[in-house]
C-alpha cells in the first residue's frame, strides 16, 4: 500500500530541469555532514554559548540515533520518483547530483525532516541572534524548504516529512523538559540522551555499522564532557577536600563511558567495526575537550604546568638513558668504591 497522495507530479512539474541541482543543494541544509559542521563549529568558536552548543551536539547525536532506529523499526521503502533522470544532466553536474540528490535505505520517517527540526529549532531556542520570533521563523523556513526539497527530489512521500517533523518536535519537547529539570547538568543530560538513543538504534538495527558508530560517538562525547565538568568542579571549590565527592562522581561517569571504547580497541582486530566505533568515540572526546583547554585560563595554566613537568621528566629520562651518563656513573661508582675499600683497610690495620 502506497503512502503517497499524488504529491510528486504537482511539485515536480513546476521545477525546470535546470533547477534540479539547486533543489539538490537546498536539501544539503539537512544532510549529516552539513549539520555536523554547523554544530561542531558553533561549539568550537562560540565560547559564550559553549554549554548550549554541547547540548545541541548531544541532541544531534540523539536525533541521528533515533532516526536510525525508527527507519529499521518501520522498514518502509522510498518512493523512487526522481525529479530528473541523471543522464539528462550535463556530464559535469551528474556526479554532484548523484551525491546530493540520491539516497538509499528506508524512507519512513524522513531523517532530513527530523534532523533539521531538532538542530535548527535547538539553535533558535539557544542562540541570541535577533529576536526569538525571527529565529523560530527562520528555523521553520529551513525545515519547510528541506522537507519540500526531499519530496521534490522524489526521495520521500509527504507523510514521511510530516512524521519526521512530528517526531523531531516530540523529541525536543521531552528533551527540553528534562534539560529544564536539571539546569546545572544540561550537557550531561543531552549526552546521556544520545547514549540512550544510540543504544536503541543498536538494538533496533541488529548491530548495524551506523548504530555502532553512533554508540561510540555518544559514549565519547559523554565521557569528554564529564572530563570538562571534572575540571570545573575542581576549580569551583575552595578546599581540595570539598572536591572529593564531585571528582569521584565525574571520574565514575567518565570511566563508564570510556571503558567500552578502550575495550573495543583492546579486544578486537584493528580494522573491525567495534574498533572504528571506539576510535571515533575517543576522537570525539578529544574534540569536545580541546576547545575548553585552549580557552580556559585556569585550564591553560594547569596544561602549561603539566607540559612543563612532563617535558622535564622526559629530558631527565633521556639524560639517564645516555651511554655517557652510565659511563660517568660507573666511573664515579668505582671511585667511591675505591675510597670505601681504602677506608676499610685503614681501619682494620689500626
Amino acid at each position: 500500500m502506497s503512502r503517497g497522495i499524488g504529491e510528486f507530479e504537482p511539485i515536480q512539474e513546476v521545477i525546470p530541469e535546470w533547477a534540479a541541482i539547486l533543489v539538490a543543494l537546498v536539501t544539503q541544509l539537512g544532510d549529516v555532514w552539513f549539520l555536523a559542521l554547523l554544530v561542531g563549529g558553533l561549539y568550537w568558536f562560540h565560547r559564550q554559548k559553549r554549554e548550549d552548543a554541547a547540548v545541541i551536539i548531544g541532541l544531534t547525536i540523539a536525533g541521528l540515533s533515533l532516526i536510525t532506529g525508527l527507519k529499521h523499526v518501520f522498514s518502509l521503502p522510498r518512493p523512487g520518483q526522481p525529479l530528473v533522470a541523471i543522464e539528462s544532466l550535463p556530464g559535469l553536474l551528474q556526479p554532484l547530483y548523484e551525491a546530493t540528490a540520491m539516497a538509499s535505505g528506508y524512507g519512513f520517517p524522513s531523517g532530513h525532516a527530523l534532523m533539521t527540526t531538532i538542530v535548527y529549532f535547538s539553535l533558535a531556542n539557544r542562540l541570541s541572534i535577533g529576536t526569538p520570533r525571527r529565529r523560530f521563523a527562520s528555523a521553520a523556513t529551513v525545515v519547510a524548504l528541506v522537507g519540500l526539497s526531499r519530496v521534490a527530489l522524489g526521495l520521500h512521500y509527504l507523510v514521511d516529512i510530516v512524521a519526521g517533523v512530528a517526531v523531531g518536535l516530540t523529541f525536543l519537547f521531552v528533551a527540553e523538559r528534562l534539560l529544564a529539570r536539571y539546569r546545572t547538568e544540561q550537557g550531561t543530560v543531552a549526552f546521556a540522551l544520545a547514549v540512550v538513543s544510540s543504544t536503541f538504534a543498536l538494538v533496533a538495527t541488529g548491530l548495524e555499522p551506523d548504530a555502532v558508530l553512533l554508540l561510540g560517538a555518544s559514549l565519547g562525547t559523554f565521557g569528554g564532557w564529564q572530563l570538562i565538568r571534572l575540571g570545573q568542579d575542581v576549580f569551583a571549590v575552595d578546599r581540595p577536600s570539598e572536591a572529593v565527592r564531585p571528582v569521584a562522581f565525574r571520574v565514575a561517569l567518565a570511566s563508564a563511558a570510556f571503558a567500552p571504547l578502550v575495550a573495543a580497541l583492546e579486544y578486537f582486530h584493528l580494522f573491525s567495526l567495534p574498533v572504528a566505533g571506539g576510535a571515533l568515540g575517543l576522537a570525539l572526546a578529544v574534540f569536545i575537550t580541546i576547545p575548553v583547554l585552549t580557552h580556559s585560563e585556569r585550564a591553560s595554566r594547569v596544561w602549561t604546568a603539566l607540559v612543563f613537568w612532563l617535558t622535564m621528566a622526559a629530558l631527565g629520562i633521556r639524560y639517564l638513558l645516555r651511554p655517557s651518563t652510565w659511563q660517568r656513573g660507573y666511573a664515579g661508582g668505582q671511585r667511591v668504591a675505591g675510597r670505601v675499600c681504602r677506608w676499610i683497610r685503614t681501619q682494620t690495620s689500626k
